[in-house]
């Protein structure tokens, strides 16, 4: 059985104003004519202690964004560059959210809540600065259902209808509006550290690692790791650690982010914003998810590829950092890390979700080579294959010759014997929408959403991201 997320004090802590002065600008939000909450996440409120938070008191606090009681004053636009299928744009940057206050929660992590469609910033540029609510559902669902298959991502915190009509080339309009609340591990990204280096800000690029090693701290670098006592490379050698388990979480749980951009990787390892995603109807490397991606730059089988491209730009943005009469051996020693890892994480996420224990890497290895095969020949979905196959049931053939070895895991939960496993095709995105765009019945969602959590249950506790302190 899954654990679930705990209850806990409100803690605010704030860490954010070390060093905001170079990172962030303060905004004011927008004023909306209408507050209608849509989604409130009643398994994370508790764990930051806002679970005793009225309806109304929500909506006060993230509609209209008053402060939490001693958290930040003034919401915060993040700077960052960036480089946007691997073009490099100086003009980023927070341009429809904003860090509104930081937590820690029952495990004493530092956690954000940050914002979509909170209206425009410095960063906007032509941009309204909103957020449709057809957005904010289907990041429900992709932070819902990734949640559940184990991947380190962000919570859907709260969505609340604003009452807006917006136009949008992508979507039928004027089309309706919302206000999404995310929370995160922190809005650090590869990009946070690419600006600084473009513009020549060296003491603010060693103030942010420092500050990062500080609130997001993990492991120190393996021993007789090339320069492992300079804080550039201990931070680069956990953010390897923690990008590598990323790429291999999506790939066991057949899904495409689709903008793997370096603004959109994240220095604690944690997925988040969630714009054209896709899950897999049959295990095809070259899936795309967004239909501008013509070239498949981010397309599924490439997504470690493209992880650990950006990786090397975090590489690249900390070389100022090293001593003079340096060369780049330690941050070219911790990106070589990235393979092995990803190796490592791969097993160890795709038995977990298959429900057996591992044999060691050799054989989970030929095993994992195995099923891909298997889920290739077949057209099979990821869904499809590690739920027929749950515990090693129903191989036969070279399936069943690679499994023959393995132990089932725990797997009493009646969600393994029902018809079918639950998915999130487009198909039903599309169909829980038209739900609630046609009749606004929110009710098929609020059923998918327990269904999906239900299958979370099944799958029991999820592995440890790697990369952070124990």
């Amino acid at each position: 059985m899954r654990d679930e997320p705990q209850p806990a004090e409100y803690r605010l802590d704030p860490k954010i104003r070390e060093v905001a002065g170079f990172l962030a600008d303060p905004v004011e939000p927008a004023r909306f004519p209408r507050e209608e909450l849509r989604f409130r996440n009643r398994r994370w409120d508790k764990a930051v202690g806002l679970g005793a938070l009225t309806d109304a008191q929500w909506c006060t606090h993230f509609a209209r964004f008053e402060p939490l009681p001693g958290n930040l004053e003034q919401p915060l636009a993040l700077r960052y560059h960036g480089h946007q299928f691997r073009v490099y744009n100086p003009e980023l940057g927070d341009g429809r959210g904003f860090l509104f206050a930081q937590l820690r929660d029952g495990d004493n992590r530092l956690l954000d809540l940050g914002t979509k469609g909170s209206g425009t910033t410095p960063w906007s540029r032509t941009a309204d600065g909103r957020l449709t609510l057809k957005g904010g559902v289907r990041e429900i669902l992709a932070t819902e259902m990734l949640e559940a298959l184990g991947v380190n991502t962000s919570k859907t915190f709260s969505v609340i209808e604003t009452g807006e009509e917006l136009v949008r080339g992508d979507e039928p309009s004027p089309t309706r509006s919302a206000v999404m609340v995310r929370l995160s591990h922190g809005h650090i990204r590869i990009g946070s550290f690419q600006r600084l280096m473009a513009l020549g800000q060296h003491e603010e690029l060693a103030r942010l690692v420092d500050y990062c090693l500080a609130v997001y701290p993990g492991p120190l670098p393996p021993e007789g790791a090339p320069g492992r006592e300079l804080p550039a490379v201990v931070l680069l050698q956990q953010v390897a650690e923690r990008l590598a388990d990323l790429a291999a979480s999506y790939m066991v749980a057949g899904f495409v982010h689709g903008v793997l951009n370096t603004d959109n990787i994240n220095i604690t390892g944690e997925s988040f914003d969630y714009g054209p995603w896709r899950f897999l109807p049959a295990w095809d490397p070259a899936f795309t998810a967004a239909y501008f991606d013509t070239g498949g730059l981010y397309a599924f089988g490439r997504q470690p590829e493209a992880i650990r491209w950006n990786l090397g730009q975090l590489a690249i943005a900390l070389r100022p950092l090293l001593p003079d009469d340096s060369d780049a051996e330690p941050l070219i020693a911790a990106l070589d890390r990235f393979g092995p890892l990803y190796g490592k994480a791969m097993t160890r996420r795709f038995c977990w979700r298959l429900g057996v224990r591992s044999r060691g890497m050799e054989a989970d290895a030929r095993l994992i080579e195995t099923a891909e095969k298997t889920m290739r020949e077949a057209r099979l979905s990821p869904d499809d294959f590690f739920y027929r196959h749950r515990g090693g049931r129903a191989a036969d053939g070279a399936l069943g010759e690679a499994l023959a070895d393995y132990r089932a895991l725990e797997s009493s939960h009646p969600y393994w014997s029902e018809n079918a496993p639950q998915s999130m095709l487009i198909d039903e995105v599309e169909t829980l929408w038209s739900a609630i765009a046609e009749r606004d019945d929110w009710t098929p969602l609020e059923h998918k959403i327990a269904a999906i959590r239900r299958m979370g249950e099944a799958l029991g506790t999820t592995p440890q991201p790697s990369g952070h302190a124990e």
